[in-house]
């Protein structure tokens, strides 16, 4: 749900509504509002969805601020939360596990896991005001697996291609105040997890995808050389949401994917965010197996706690009563301005050995 909260970032009509909000542009709000987003879809799991219960007041409390913050939108000549902007948030939540379980390890353990799954995605969104006639939940599996799919490639992958302006901001500062409940985090890392997730053209990981891209370079060359530039453009769906920059295509090479290392956006990666990359294959590798699955749920669980009783790592960053969540406050605001894309795009100095090593601590 955490790469999808990112993906969901690269739609511009929803990071106008989070820009315009200034409730997550700094790392504090960004933390608030965040750990909210976890304790309130943590709640919705553990309690019954019953009238006056936890999970019903924390979708009345949702539905609520969504309401709020679309009239705000609006007022401000932003826009407005949109159906299609719920739809589309709704994917963040649920269609990365779905249409890639291999990714994370997922395995249906009993006949209907995943139909459970899915009717639980459509009744919290229809809780939260989708009509259903746009909710991506359907009535089966692989019906919702071909509406999901057709989201990804004609919105997702062409916005984490080419993302909006702010984007780079918002997506780091959520990662960057995340660190604060799961240490584990490497900002680049789950950005290229991320993009990797979504299918864009360049960001591969495994043999299968470095070969799939291969192939797609080489059928779009046409017979030409093997050192002919193909446009990231040519090998995705046009995007069939407005408001995405007009920035040329990046040019990609078919001898570039001789090797997954060899790979340019990987290879430009530095050393920890690789390691990330890496970590995130051995966790979900972990899943697949009893004990793995058996000790990664009791580390959630355990993590769980923390965040609402004892957030230490947060501590540090905000003060104690500051690090605290209320999901049924009102997420803070304060008046930073997002940087643009380009601050982030700047060519960085390599990194020197001490700051390397020490980044296994910090």
């Amino acid at each position: 749900m955490l790469q999808g909260l990112l993906a969901v970032l690269a739609v511009p009509s929803i990071l106008r509504v989070l820009v315009g909000s200034r409730r997550s542009s700094s790392l504090y709000t960004s933390y608030k509002r965040y750990l909210s987003t976890i304790l309130h879809t943590t709640t919705w799991f553990e309690y019954d969805l019953k009238p006056n219960t936890r999970s019903w007041k924390s979708l009345y409390t949702v539905r609520s601020r969504h309401l709020r913050a679309g009239l705000s939108s609006k007022l401000r000549g932003g826009g407005v939360v949109s159906q299609r902007d719920i739809a589309l948030t709704q994917f963040g939540f649920m269609g990365f596990a779905l249409l890639k379980p291999d990714k994370f390890g997922l395995r249906q353990l009993e006949e209907g896991d995943w139909d459970a799954y899915i009717h639980f995605w459509r009744t919290i969104c229809h809780m939260i005001g989708l009509q259903d006639r746009y909710n991506l939940c359907r009535n089966t599996v692989d019906e919702t697996r071909e509406v999901c799919q057709a989201v990804l490639e004609r919105v997702y992958t062409p916005c984490l291609e080419n993302v909006p302006e702010y984007f780079e901001h918002m997506a780091r500062v959520l990662l960057e105040s995340m660190w604060c409940v799961n240490p584990t985090i490497n900002v680049n890392a789950m950005l290229y997890f991320c993009r990797n997730l979504a299918d864009v053209p360049g960001y591969v990981y495994t043999e299968a995808e470095r070969q799939d891209l291969q192939d797609k370079i080489k059928k779009q060359l046409k017979g030409k050389p093997l050192d002919t530039g193909v446009e990231s453009t040519s090998l995705i769906q046009k995007s069939v949401v407005e408001g995405l920059p007009g920035r040329p295509p990046r040019l990609i090479y078919y001898r570039d994917f001789e090797t997954v290392d060899s790979a340019p956006e990987y290879k430009n990666l530095e050393f920890w965010a690789k390691y990330g990359v890496n970590f995130a294959a051995l966790v979900a590798y972990l899943h697949t197996t009893y004990l793995g699955r058996l000790y990664l749920k009791w580390n959630y669980l355990y993590s769980l706690l923390l965040m609402k009783y004892f957030p230490y790592l947060a501590f540090f960053k905000f003060g104690i009563r500051a690090s605290f969540v209320n999901i049924f406050q009102e997420d803070p605001t304060d008046d930073t301005k997002p940087k643009p894309n380009s601050e982030y795009y700047k060519p960085k100095e390599p990194e020197p050995w001490y700051r390397i090593i020490l980044g296994a601590f910090w």
